[in-house]
C-alpha cells in the first residue's frame, strides 16, 4: 500500500475536500425512514446500501478508479474530457463528448445552489431541541439559515484563504465527533455490524419492489459530495485526498450504523443524528449543534469555491462569457471571487430555501445533478480505460456505471417532487455555454484578419513614410501570425503609427497548468510581439509579464466587435457579449491606456 501523505495535508484535504459528503448523516437517514416504517430488516437493509454505496460509489468509483486519471495532477469532467480527446478524432464522437461534458458542467454548477441550502437550513434545524428552545418558530429557524448564507456569501469577496486554515481541524473534530457518537450507539447493540453483508441490502429491495428502489434515491444522499474527491485533486495531489478518506469514511460508516441502531431503539421519525448526540450527552448538544453549523458553512463555501473554479475554467476554455474577476489570494491560486456569480448564487439559495423551506423537502431536489454528472463520469472513464486497453479498470468502471446508472433511475422518481430543480438550475449555466460557443463560432466566420506576411507590406510602407507617435502601441490579437481587423483599420486606414508596435496573443493549452512567454523581435523594424501560452487553470499576470519584458507601453488598443444580425439566437448572443466585461479587464491592465476600437460585423 502506498504511503500516507503527511497529516497537515490530509487535515487539509478533510477541510477542502469532504464537507459535501461528511455533512449528508445530518439528513440521509431522517428522509429515508419518512419513507419506510423503522423496522429491524428495513434498518438493517438501509444501512447496508449505505455501506456498499460508499464502497462502490465513492471508493471504487472516485478513490480508485477516477483518481488514476489525473492530467498533471488535476482531476475533474473537463479533465476527463481532454484525456478522451486524445483518442478522438474531430467529429461526431468528439462531439459528443464535449458535448456530455458541457452537461456535467452545468450539472455540478446547479449542484453549487442545492447544496448550501440543504447543509445550511438542515444544521439549523437542530436549534428546537435546545432545551427551552422547543416552541421556536420555523420562521426563525428559516431566518437563521438565510442570515447564515448571506454572512457567508458577503465574505466571499474578502478570500478564504485564511479562515480556509481553519476548515481542516473544524472537519477533523466533526468527523471525530461522527465517530465516537457513533460507535457509543454500536456499542449498544454490536449486531448492527452484520450490515455489511450485502444480502442485507439486497433483501430490502427484493422485499420491498418499487418503493424499495425509489428510495435508493434518498440512500445516494450519503454519496453526494464524492466527486470532489476527483474534482479537488488540483488543490492538494491525490495521496492527501486518498488518505483522508480512509478515515473519513471509517466516520461515515460508523455513525450511519450507530444511527440505525438509536432509530431502532427510539422507533419513531425524528432527527437522528441531533437525537443520537442528545441522548448520549446531552450537556454536549449545544456544542454539537454549533460545531454542526460550522460544518456546513465548510461544506457550503466549498461549493462555492469549486462553482467559481468552474466559471474561471470555462473562461480560460471559451465556453463562457467573460466575467470580472477578483484575485483574493497572492499564494493560492484557486483563491478567485467572481462577484455577478457570487451573488447570483446567494439570490438562488435563498429561493431554495424559502420555496422547500425544509431540508427534507430539499432532498426532494438533491441528488439528481450529481447522480447525472456521475454517470458522464463513469461512460468517460469506460472509453478511456478500453482505449488504454486496461481491461481490470474496464470492468471496474462498467461496474461502477452500472450500479450509478440504476441510482440515476430510481432518481427520476423525484422529478414531480422538486427534482425537476435539478435541470432548471443547469439548464442556465447549459444554454449559455452553447450560446456562447455558437455565437463566437458564427463571428469568427465573419471575423476578416490579416496574415502577417501581407500586413507587412503596407506596414514597411507607412512606416517608412509616416512621422510616428513616440512610445510602445500593444495590439492584442488571437495569434500573432493574424493580424486583427482593427489593427489594420488603426494602422493602415487611419494611419495611427507608434515608434514600436507590439502584437500580444494569449493563448490557453488543454492542459490545465503551465505558462510560457515567447518573444518575437524582429516581424518588422517597429512592429514585434509577445506569444504568452498557459494553462486554462493558470492565472496570468499580464501587467506583471508586460514589466518584467522591459514593454513600457504608453497605450493597449483592443477590438470590439459590434454584431449586427436578424439572427434571435445571435442577438442574444450579442447582448451577452456587449454586457460581459472585454478581456482586456479580465486581465487587469491600466485602464487610462486603454482604448478600444470598434469592428462591424453582419453575421
Amino acid at each position: 500500500m502506498a504511503k500516507l501523505a503527511p497529516p497537515k495535508d490530509v487535515i487539509k484535504a478533510m477541510g477542502l475536500v469532504f464537507g459535501d459528503i461528511g455533512t449528508s448523516p445530518i439528513y440521509t437517514l431522517v428522509i429515508i425512514f419518512t419513507l419506510t416504517a423503522p423496522t429491524l430488516d428495513h434498518i438493517l437493509g438501509v444501512v447496508s446500501l449505505i455501506f456498499w454505496t460508499l464502497v462502490i460509489i465513492v471508493t471504487l468509483g472516485y478513490w480508485f478508479l477516477a483518481m488514476s486519471l489525473n492530467h498533471k495532477g488535476e482531476g475533474g469532467i473537463i479533465v476527463l474530457k481532454e484525456l478522451l480527446s486524445g483518442y478522438l478524432k474531430k467529429g461526431k464522437k468528439y462531439n459528443r463528448v464535449a458535448f456530455m461534458s458541457y452537461i456535467g458542467l452545468s450539472l455540478l454548477m446547479g449542484d453549487g445552489v442545492i447544496t448550501p441550502a440543504i447543509t445550511l437550513l438542515s444544521a439549523v434545524e437542530g436549534i428546537p431541541l435546545i432545551p427551552g428552545f422547543e416552541n421556536t418558530p420555523y420562521w426563525v429557524v428559516l431566518s437563521s439559515a438565510i442570515t447564515l448564507a448571506l454572512i457567508l456569501f458577503a465574505f466571499q469577496s474578502r478570500g478564504t484563504d485564511k479562515v480556509s486554515t481553519y476548515f481542516g481541524p473544524v472537519m477533523v473534530v466533526w468527523f471525530s465527533s461522527l465517530f465516537i457518537f457513533g460507535l457509543l450507539s454500536i456499542l449498544r447493540m454490536p449486531s448492527i455490524l452484520s450490515a455489511i453483508n450485502p444480502y442485507y441490502a439486497y433483501d430490502f429491495l427484493a422485499n420491498n419492489g418499487l418503493i424499495g428502489y425509489f428510495i435508493l434515491s434518498e440512500v445516494f444522499l450519503c454519496a453526494t459530495g464524492g466527486e470532489a474527491l476527483y474534482a479537488d485533486m488540483g488543490h492538494l495531489g491525490d495521496k492527501p485526498i486518498r488518505s483522508a478518506w480512509l478515515f473519513v469514511f471509517v466516520a461515515l460508516v460508523v455513525n450511519y450504523f450507530g444511527q440505525g441502531v438509536y432509530i431502532l431503539e427510539s422507533g419513531k421519525p425524528g432527527l437522528f443524528l441531533f437525537e443520537m448526540v442528545k441522548f448520549h450527552a446531552e450537556f454536549l448538544y449545544v456544542p454539537f449543534l454549533i460545531l454542526t453549523i460550522m460544518s456546513s458553512i465548510v461544506a457550503s463555501q466549498a461549493m462555492i469555491s469549486a462553482v467559481f473554479s468552474l466559471v474561471f475554467q470555462g473562461i480560460n476554455t471559451r465556453i463562457f462569457p467573460l466575467l470580472r474577476i477578483k484575485y483574493t489570494s497572492t499564494e493560492l491560486k484557486s483563491q478567485i471571487y467572481i462577484g455577478s456569480v457570487n451573488w447570483g448564487l446567494f439570490v438562488a439559495v435563498v429561493l431554495m430555501m424559502l420555496f422547500f423551506r425544509q431540508s427534507a423537502n430539499i432532498a426532494a431536489a438533491y441528488g439528481l445533478a450529481v447522480t447525472m454528472t456521475m454517470s458522464i463520469t463513469g461512460y468517460f472513464m469506460i472509453l478511456i480505460f478500453k482505449n488504454r486497453k486496461d481491461h481490470l479498470k474496464l470492468v471496474l468502471a462498467s461496474i461502477f456505471f452500472v450500479s450509478i446508472l440504476a441510482y440515476l433511475g430510481a432518481m427520476f422518481s423525484k422529478l414531480p417532487l422538486g427534482g425537476y430543480w435539478s435541470l432548471v438550475l443547469a439548464t442556465i449555466p447549459f444554454f449559455t455555454t452553447l450560446l456562447w460557443i455558437y455565437g463566437q463560432k458564427a463571428a469568427y466566420k465573419k471575423y476578416r484578419s490579416l496574415d502577417l506576411e501581407t500586413f507587412k507590406v503596407s506596414f514597411e510602407q507607412l512606416y517608412g513614410q509616416l512621422s510616428k507617435i513616440k512610445g510602445n502601441a500593444i495590439f492584442f490579437t488571437r495569434s500573432v501570425d493574424s493580424i486583427p481587423a482593427y489593427m489594420v483599420h488603426c494602422i493602415i486606414s487611419s494611419s495611427i503609427l507608434y515608434e514600436k508596435n507590439i502584437l500580444v496573443a494569449i493563448k490557453r493549452t488543454e492542459d490545465p497548468h503551465g505558462q510560457h512567454v515567447e518573444i518575437h523581435p524582429d516581424f518588422s523594424e517597429g512592429l514585434s510581439g509577445i506569444t504568452i501560452t498557459a494553462g486554462y487553470m493558470e492565472i496570468i499576470d499580464l501587467p506583471a509579464i508586460l514589466k518584467r519584458e522591459k514593454v513600457n507601453e504608453r497605450v493597449i488598443f483592443y477590438g470590439v466587435e459590434d454584431i449586427q444580425t436578424s439572427n434571435i439566437i445571435l442577438k442574444l448572443y450579442a447582448i451577452f457579449k456587449k454586457f460581459s466585461p472585454n478581456f482586456v479587464q479580465f486581465y487587469d491592465l491600466p485602464s487610462s491606456k486603454i482604448h478600444g476600437v470598434v469592428t462591424r460585423l453582419k453575421v
